[in-house]
């Protein structure tokens, strides 16, 4: 040590964590070796630095595409982890000279500032808009109790139908209609009611030959030709 330039030492050396008989030596090749007393002052003034490095530098290196003697300078820290107390502690001192390297070399390659923001809201792309001249409604029978949303999307010379139909007895056979202006109705959508569509309702997607702009409600009837429910749109 008194006659060789160790880096590694001095970046022990700065941490501190060499043992006494180590430390004497570099105390000693520092008195008569003006290169390493200025290295180790540049050390000394980079170790705040080292709390800017967080923890996952040392263990996974800099990013891809960062500096390259870092990269190779973290990488053999990590071998260094498995190794003996001396070996562990000549690892310790890379890590210093890597931070200092970093640091005066124009920046941290690696630090607080380049991590990933996990902070960031996922972005979310909303529902596409209904098309031009969608009608919606909604309605509770006051005789039979039945409720029933339905929108109404136009097409050419026709109408598509969603409906959702609540408050139906299991077992009960269901037609959905279209009704127009003239008073007419066209089918579009027939349905047995469930244990499932009794107790939480049933959604129908359906289509009738009616005019969009001639549809004046949507209805829910028994094959018996009984109203169940009408919604105007």
């Amino acid at each position: 040590m008194t006659t060789n330039h160790e880096p590694q030492l001095l970046g022990a050396y700065v941490l501190g964590v060499l043992d006494e008989r180590e430390a004497g030596a570099v105390e000693d090749h520092l008195a008569s070796c003006p290169r390493c007393r200025a290295e180790t002052a540049e050390l000394r003034a980079m170790e705040g630095a080292m709390g800017d490095v967080p923890p996952e530098a040392v263990l996974d290196g800099p990013p891809e595409g960062g500096d390259l003697l870092l990269q190779r300078t973290l990488r053999q820290v990590r071998s260094e982890r498995v190794g003996r107390s001396r070996r562990r502690r000549v690892g310790l001192g890379l890590a210093a000279a890597a931070v200092a390297a970093v640091v005066l070399g124009g920046g941290f390659a690696v630090g607080r500032g380049t991590a990933p923001d996990v902070t960031a809201v996922q972005q979310t792309t909303p529902p596409p808009a209904p098309p031009a001249g969608t009608r919606l409604g909604s309605a509770t029978d006051p005789e039979t109790g039945a409720r029933m949303t339905v929108q109404v999307r136009p097409a050419a010379g026709w109408v598509r139908v969603n409906a959702s139909v609540a408050g139906v007895a299991q077992d009960e056979k269901c037609r959905l209609f279209v009704v127009a202006k003239d008073g007419s109705r066209q089918e579009a959508g027939s349905w047995l009611v469930s244990a499932v569509g009794e107790k939480d309702g049933t959604n129908l997607d359906g289509s009738a030959l009616v005019a969009p702009e001639d549809v004046v409600a949507v209805e829910v009837r028994t094959f018996d030709d009984e109203r169940i429910v009408t919604v105007p749109v």
